[in-house]
């Protein structure tokens, strides 16, 4: 009895023991676990505070060129998506496209057809004319239908495109100076060399509009012109070109101080590893651009000088508010860049700065809705409305302001200069956003993105004077390739080029 009884005493000390053991292996990973959880609850809060102590930076991470005055092209600045997720959206637009769309393509019922105009008389080279004398179904002579012919005017190129002239200047002998002379030929030849002036331009208008490189020209003057010419050759033909728009160029830059309102933009441009601006000022009457390695206001002052008293119409950048600030100089600043600040308010967690951005962003609707009267309202009263609106946009930007940085960022800018975003109120000739200098920058960074920029000083100056000529003739509706072709021959023979634009018009 007493051995079973300690036989039983002994199991139970063993099973005590096993018991003993599994706590304490239990305990170690409750301690590790703990270790682990300690761990991760101080990363968490080390990430808390800093989210909290940079609050901005949390929200910058979600702005785009849709809610801030970032420019679009740094909405392509995203993560790459996979090949499957691409091909499921790809599959979800398609879908959607079909679903929803019944709209046809081309042009829509109810608007008003283009149609490009017909070739007058002195314009078409050469008339065919086509008869019938019997009915081509049941073989009846045919009488004259009094009606007008049917045309089909059709634009044809020749096989050999260009003629190819011979220039000869013939050699004579002078007994007296004892050397040989030859017969003078024309200036637009002697200058002009291996291409007229026309030839010339058309090169110019490939390298300016079409962003064509030097590789693309040389292909097309040797399969469609004919004519094989090394890019050595293409640089000449260029930098005669340049040499012909230079008085014109400097013409414009003389007189755009004299403007009374000027849209500027300005974007980066890359020149073999470095960064250079190039600069866009838009005029009623000419666009001018300029590249400089700075994209600071000092390029304003060389531009426009220090005694400017027209008005500029620009973004937020500070180097337009430094220049504004230095010479007491008038600026109508973007409301379409303000709107993208305001509508990044409304995308904010915090109520209260949300709503204050929806506040602003309701007002500033209901402002271009009255901008949008401008044609059909009196002047008195269309000027009274805008004040009046004005006034209320003012108030509800300054006033019961949330305390988060973005609302005070914002309310700080209405304060220092809430009255720059409203000049175009009592200057008509400034617009209110800055719309038509971003179109003008855009050709050049399309270009920018097809030619990776430019090489070399000579470069510049050929690019922003060709740039200027382009845009402008665009702009007064002129024909480029004839103004081109003017320059040239006027340069070639040391007269005057034609005017682009004049100060007093």
């Amino acid at each position: 009895m007493e051995q079973e009884y300690q036989q039983q005493l002994d199991d139970l000390f063993r099973k005590i023991e096993q018991l003993e053991s599994v706590v304490r292996s239990q305990q170690q990973q409750i301690e590790s676990q703990q270790q682990i959880i300690e761990a991760q609850q101080a990363r968490i809060k080390q990430l808390e505070s800093a989210l909290a102590a940079s609050e901005s930076a949390l929200a910058a991470a979600k702005k785009n060129s849709s809610n801030s005055s970032k420019p679009p092209s740094s909405d392509i600045v995203k993560p790459k998506k996979n090949g499957a997720d691409k091909d499921n959206k790809d599959d979800a637009n398609n879908n959607a496209d079909n679903a929803s769309s019944q709209r046809q393509r081309g042009g829509q019922k109810g608007h008003p057809g283009h149609f490009r105009p017909e070739f007058t008389a002195d314009q078409v080279d050469e008339v065919f004319e086509y008869t019938l004398t019997h009915c081509p179904s049941c073989g009846t002579q045919l009488e004259d239908a009094g009606r007008a012919p049917s045309v089909i005017q059709q634009v044809k190129i020749v096989k050999k495109p260009v003629k190819i002239e011979e220039h000869r200047g013939l050699p004579y002998w002078c007994p007296v100076c004892q050397c040989v002379h030859y017969g003078p030929m024309p200036k637009e030849v002697e200058h002009g060399g291996l291409f007229d002036a026309r030839l010339t331009a058309i090169v110019a208008y490939m390298k300016g509009i079409c962003h064509a490189s030097y590789s693309t020209i040389r292909k097309f003057l040797r399969d469609v012109i004919g004519v094989k010419v090394s890019r050595g050759h293409l640089k000449k033909i260029l930098a005669k070109v340049s040499d012909s728009l230079e008085p014109v160029y400097n013409e414009l830059k003389t007189i755009l101080p004299q403007q009374s309102a000027i849209h500027i933009d300005e974007s980066s441009l890359p020149e073999n590893g470095k960064n250079l601006w190039i600069w866009v000022f838009e005029t009623k009457l000419f666009s001018l651009y300029n590249i400089d390695p700075s994209r600071g206001s000092q390029v304003l002052i060389e531009t426009l000088g220090k005694d400017f008293r027209g008005v500029i119409g620009c973004d937020y950048f500070s180097a337009y508010r430094k220049y504004m600030r230095d010479f007491n100089v008038v600026v109508q600043f973007c409301l379409a860049h303000l709107i993208r600040d305001i509508k990044f308010l409304c995308d904010q967690k915090d109520a209260a700065t949300k709503s204050y951005g929806e506040r602003l962003r309701e007002l500033m609707r209901e402002l271009f809705e009255i901008i949008h009267l401008h044609d059909g309202c009196d002047a008195s009263v269309f000027t009274t409305l805008l004040q009046a609106k004005q006034s209320l946009i003012l108030a509800a930007a300054t006033l019961n302001v949330p305390a988060t940085r973005e609302a005070q960022n914002l309310a700080k800018r209405f304060l220092t200069h809430g009255e720059s975003f409203f000049t175009f109120i009592t200057n008509p000739e400034i617009e209110p956003t800055n719309n038509i200098a971003e179109r003008a920058i855009r050709f050049v960074t399309i270009d920018r993105r097809v030619t990776q920029g430019v090489r070399g000083e000579w470069g510049r100056r050929f690019m922003e004077r060709l740039w200027t000529v382009l845009a402008t003739c665009e702009k007064q509706t002129r024909d480029v390739m004839n103004f081109l072709e003017e320059c040239l021959l006027s340069f070639w023979h040391d007269e005057s080029p034609p005017p682009l634009a004049n100060a007093n018009e």
